[in-house]
């Protein structure tokens, strides 16, 4: 009989959850995707740019391409699957901020609708980060922001 090594006793861990039971993504035939939906392609929710269906070969499947963008990443993926097979649809909430402040150490300072704030937004690198910038110190523009792209709007008044 084999002994219990003592160390076996921290690598037991108890998972709990406290969710409401909300899944991240749904199932949906691919034949009822439509562009500019939503979908997982490789695990990576994306935002569908272009789809065609091909006619039915005579294997019996017509196929769906699937073209779309990564939500977080911007990079392009690309699928190919049966009209009649289910592909996971992310549950996509849309969220504006109002950008009340820069930080010095790179965090933006944002403003939900319901007046709360929230502070652990780091600006993002390359041309989305310069803009947002550019827009709030330069040109003291009001700006505002939705997740999960980080759309970025500015209007037309200047701040106080």
């Amino acid at each position: 009989m084999a002994e219990s090594n003592p160390n076996d006793a921290q690598h037991e861990l108890t998972f709990e959850s406290a969710d409401a039971g909300a899944s991240l993504t749904f199932p949906m035939q691919c034949s009822a995707l439509r562009k500019n939906g939503f979908v997982c392609i490789k695990n990576r929710p994306c935002k569908i740019v272009d789809m065609s269906t091909s006619k039915t070969g005579k294997h019996g499947h017509a196929k769906v391409h699937l073209v779309a963008i990564d939500l977080f990443t911007g990079k392009k993926l690309e699928d190919l699957s049966p009209s009649t097979h289910n592909m996971d649809v992310p549950n996509v909430r849309r969220q504006e901020y109002q950008l009340v402040d820069v930080s010095d150490d790179g965090f933006l300072n944002l403003l939900t609708d319901s007046g709360d704030e929230k502070n652990d937004v780091k600006i993002p690198e390359g041309d989305v980060g310069a803009k947002i910038q550019k827009l709030f110190t330069e040109e003291e523009k009001d700006v505002s922001m939705c997740s999960p792209h980080l759309n970025i709007f500015a209007s037309h008044t200047n701040r106080f």
